[in-house]
């Protein structure tokens, strides 16, 4: 993501943004909200001069309109978010229209925006400079490679081998070629994980065929291949080794030591109405909010409230497992510096 701040008076004002990545646009979904006015170029069916014998088709010409936004749709699959709302500048002004945003799309939006707001945006900035990194799950004829978004794991490709039980055996080696063709259109960082020494084996064959690859490649140990690995790799910070500020790792981290001192008795927090009263103890330490709630005026009341009182406030994805899991706790939770009675 790109984006050029306006001067803000109070928090308030314009700022353009230039999403350019599917990880942009779920990032939009939550920075743009009902009741923002969003100025964007767009095409809008225009009238022109007809006569009575040979009317003119109506067609669509780009033009550039204010809307007052009531509705977001995030489809990530079809690569575009969706704003709906009523024109109050530009033409037809009173009449509904919807924004459809993809990327290298431009847009300005103009609100009053939240501390959380803008640390979403640098978060986005910052990314966008970064390869994307993904994480290669395998063990003895199974591969599955997942795309680590900002939003969470995306499942890419999966590769079976019907036996490819022995070493020596031709399709071992077809297994590996095939899992290698898929991995050459990687361009950042790749981890390869999962139990035993097939991602060792992996390696070796990488770097006698494929040495570039090789270079990029890191390898972790894990009990188990799929999501679940791709969650426990994160979860031992090697997302961190590769990009010291990547979101996802620190949600993982914040899920197990919530869960921890849940489990221990120690001092932590979950639910709304446990949460606030901790918030007005002034006992919060770091506030968790599912991305899910920020829409939620209770919830974004309890974020400005624990801001001003100095706690640290961590937005989880609910597309990742740590971020399911807090809306299971009821979309907010809390460690706390002290037990609270």
């Amino acid at each position: 993501m790109k984006a050029e701040r306006g001067e803000l008076q109070r928090s308030c004002g314009e700022i353009r943004i230039f999403p350019e990545s599917i990880d942009d646009l779920w990032h939009l979904e939550h920075l743009v909200g009902p009741g923002d006015l969003v100025f964007a170029t767009t095409l809008r069916t225009v009238e022109g001069e007809t006569d009575k014998l040979r009317p003119e088709k109506l067609e669509k010409k780009p033009v550039r309109l204010g809307i007052r936004i009531e509705r977001v749709e995030f489809h990530k699959y079809a690569l575009r978010l969706r704003l709906t709302g009523i024109i109050e500048h530009g033409i037809e002004t009173g009449s509904y229209h919807t924004l459809n945003i993809e990327p290298g799309y431009e847009l300005s939006v103009i609100k009053c925006w939240r501390p959380v707001d803008l640390e979403r945006i640098e978060r986005a900035i910052r990314a966008s400079v970064q390869e994307v990194p993904h994480i290669l799950t395998i063990e003895e004829g199974e591969a599955e490679l997942f795309r680590i978004r900002q939003f969470g794991p995306e499942g890419v490709v999966t590769i079976t081998s019907g036996s490819g039980k022995e070493d020596d055996s031709g399709g071992r080696t077809d297994f590996f070629s095939r899992v290698a063709d898929h991995l050459k259109d990687v361009r950042g960082p790749l981890i390869i994980a999962g139990p035993g020494f097939v991602k060792e084996d992996l390696m070796k064959y990488l770097r006698g065929s494929h040495p570039d690859l090789a270079a990029r490649v890191m390898i972790i140990d894990t009990r188990r291949i799929g999501r679940g690995a791709v969650q426990e790799a994160i979860g031992q910070g090697v997302l961190e080794r590769v990009y010291q500020d990547l979101q996802l790792g620190r949600e993982v981290r914040c899920m197990d030591d919530l869960l921890k001192r849940i489990a221990c008795g120690e001092p932590a927090a979950y639910g709304k109405a446990e949460v606030s009263r901790a918030v007005e103890y002034g006992a919060v330490e770091e506030l968790f909010v599912a991305d899910s709630l920020l829409r939620d005026p209770e919830t974004q009341h309890l974020i400005e409230r624990a801001e001003l009182l100095g706690s640290g406030i961590v937005v989880f994805s609910t597309e990742f497992e740590p971020g399911a899991q807090l809306e299971s706790l009821g979309g907010v939770a809390a460690l706390l510096r002290y037990r609270i009675e």
